[in-house]
């Protein structure tokens, strides 16, 4: 029989699927690991004008995080990666393979090849046996100044360039960052040979699109078999991915609901009709206040989230100054199964300061002295998590 959700319904399945409704499900390092599980990636920008986009992704949803935890997990536990799935991802290395089979047989090499050519293959062979003397190493440490027309049209060092493709390539990873400079090192010799030989789990083309589609839904927690920001990295094609979502559901892994106001379905994974069962039990919960990411797979869809929360929301940070809406960096606030509004904070470092610049409420939010004490805390908690002392408020 077909499940019908009302609206709040479906804004509070999607929000309690990602650990943001009512009291923390993940909670310190292990917590980390278990919601980069469960989300399939986290989504990772280098922008930190308050925080990484992945940071603040976990920072919403781990109770007691700290940035340190997640440069653990990549760099010194070496459980978790950061390498494609949508977009440049942090996921966990137990998936590598599947997406190391992705980029040999998807383009990327060849694509990567097309840039840097000959200049870059030349190199190569000096950067393998610097890596092997030394473990690993940085661009700066290759010893050469030449540069070299890469990506976009940009200038950049041929050392640059060359790390960048063998690690697009998967004969490297990034074995440590020290800011934004990033040192690689050979795959082999710190990913274990039975996770990078491990069996793909799927054997024709077919279910290999039926597994991405199915780890997207799983991200996001709802979502309809529309063309979707949610599916960006995959390059499927609409035909190709409505077979997927065919297979998926005769397959019995995910399922159909609709959702009262909207012309379209939407689908759930069935791993998770133990947290639509909760919901439909009409459970109370309590608020919680949460700034939310840029890049955050909540948000992935954002004609999803316009129609279920009434939330426009568009990340300006590559719009002209003058064309923008709020700011370059702004983050929704999410104040129990609502987005009441949005922030735009600039961490000052030196100052250990964090400088509110705006907050902008929805117009059919109630400014209420209760509500306003609730965000100032959650930006209270934000200072904290930024390594600031104080909170300045502009406006």
């Amino acid at each position: 029989m077909m499940i019908t959700l009302t609206n709040r319904q479906a804004r509070q399945f999607i929000l309690l699927k990602h650990g943001l409704l009512g009291e923390h499900k993940f909670t310190g390092k292990q917590g980390v690991l278990d919601f980069v599980r469960q989300a399939g990636c986290v989504q990772f920008d280098p922008v930190d004008v308050c925080g990484r986009s992945a940071d603040i992704t976990l920072n919403s949803r781990v109770k007691n995080y700290t940035k340190e935890m997640l440069d653990e997990l990549l760099y010194k536990d070496r459980l978790l990666i950061d390498y494609f799935d949508k977009n440049l991802s942090i996921f966990s290395v137990e998936d590598l393979p599947v997406f190391l089979f992705r980029k040999t047989s998807g383009g990327y090499a060849e694509a990567y090849d097309s840039h840097g050519g000959d200049a870059v293959k030349r190199i190569i062979p000096l950067i393998r046996q610097l890596i092997e003397e030394r473990g690993n190493i940085s661009a700066s440490e290759v010893g050469t100044d030449e540069t070299i027309e890469w990506h976009w049209g940009i200038m950049t060092s041929l050392p640059r360039a060359a790390l960048e493709s063998m690690y697009f390539q998967g004969e490297l990873i990034i074995h440590h960052k020290t800011g934004t400079n990033k040192s690689y090192a050979l795959m082999k010799d710190h990913i274990p040979a039975n996770i990078l030989n491990a069996s793909l789990p799927f054997d024709t083309e077919e279910e290999r699109l039926a597994w991405h589609i199915k780890r997207r839904i799983g991200a996001v927690g709802l979502l309809w078999n529309r063309a979707s920001d949610a599916w960006l990295g995959l390059n499927i094609k609409s035909a190709d991915r409505a077979a997927a979502f065919k297979k998926l559901l005769d397959d019995g892994l995910i399922f159909e609901v609709t959702v009262d106001g909207l012309n379209d379905p939407l689908y759930i994974c069935d791993d998770d009709r133990a947290i639509l069962e909760t919901i439909l039990s009409e459970k109370e919960f309590p608020p919680r206040c949460e700034l939310i990411a840029p890049l955050d797979s909540l948000i992935w869809d954002r004609k999803l989230i316009k129609a279920l929360f009434g939330f426009d929301y568009k990340w300006e940070i590559y719009t002209p100054a003058i064309k923008r809406k709020y700011g370059a960096y702004v983050l929704p606030i999410l104040h129990g199964d609502r987005f009441v509004g949005r922030v735009e904070a600039v961490c000052e470092r030196k100052a250990k300061t964090l400088i509110v610049k705006n907050i902008w409420y929805e117009d059919d939010v109630k400014q209420t002295k209760k509500l306003q004490n609730t965000v100032n805390t959650c930006v209270k908690r934000f200072m904290k998590f930024n390594g600031c002392n104080t909170v300045s408020f502009i406006k």
